[in-house]
């Protein structure tokens, strides 16, 4: 009589784990796709921008319709941030194979007073030439920074200055979402997995 209530003991107990095992696997289906980036989705902010490239065109988020956008903030100047988040970029692109084309890197000047369209031109070319770099104007910049919650500082260093600025990449998945915000720290492997995430959750 014991041993039969033991043993239906034990069985209620198997149905509870699997029961709560399957309550687990629901809540992690529902979570969707686990990224190494924050998980920005639904932010109400970075919504688009409208700026002018270095060859003086107008350019918004749905010109990059079909692909991912990696936005980053940045000055050309920069002795060692930016080339870093760049190269990284790169880097992760390289990593994506053929759906590197995918990808697409626009860059922000939060400097232009020294960043004129010709200079950020060359400095893009130098890590990829499909890296666009867009320019604010000193009236734009004040609003392009507020829409993506970004700071920016112009810090004096003797007869010339440099630039403190967030180093935060966004991300927008192929449909021009926000998606994504990459610290500066995270590695390209990392970040060209989350990219491949987003494009294969592409329609």
């Amino acid at each position: 009589m014991l041993s039969r209530a033991r043993k239906a003991v034990s069985r209620v107990q198997r149905l509870m784990w699997m029961l709560l095992l399957a309550v687990l696997l629901t809540a992690c289906a529902e979570q969707g796709p686990g990224f190494h980036a924050a998980d920005i989705t639904g932010a109400n902010y970075g919504k688009d921008f409208r700026l002018v490239d270095s060859e003086g065109q107008l350019r918004t988020l749905a010109d990059f319709r079909g692909k991912v956008v990696v936005l980053y903030f940045g000055f050309i100047q920069c002795p060692d941030v930016c080339p870093t988040a760049l190269l990284r970029a790169v880097e992760a692109k390289g990593l994506l194979g053929d759906q590197g084309e995918r990808m697409q890197v626009v860059y922000i000047t939060v400097d232009p007073e020294r960043d004129t369209p010709d200079i950020v031109k060359e400095y893009m070319a130098a890590f990829d030439p499909a890296f666009i770099g867009l320019h604010p104007t000193l009236e734009e910049l004040p609003e392009v920074a507020k829409t993506f919650r970004v700071f920016y500082r112009k810090v004096p260093t003797g007869e010339s200055y440099t630039m403190d600025h967030t180093a935060t990449s966004f991300v927008y998945d192929t449909e021009g979402r926000l998606r994504l915000a990459i610290p500066h720290a995270q590695s390209a492997e990392h970040m060209a997995a989350d990219l491949r995430t987003l494009l294969g959750m592409a329609k």
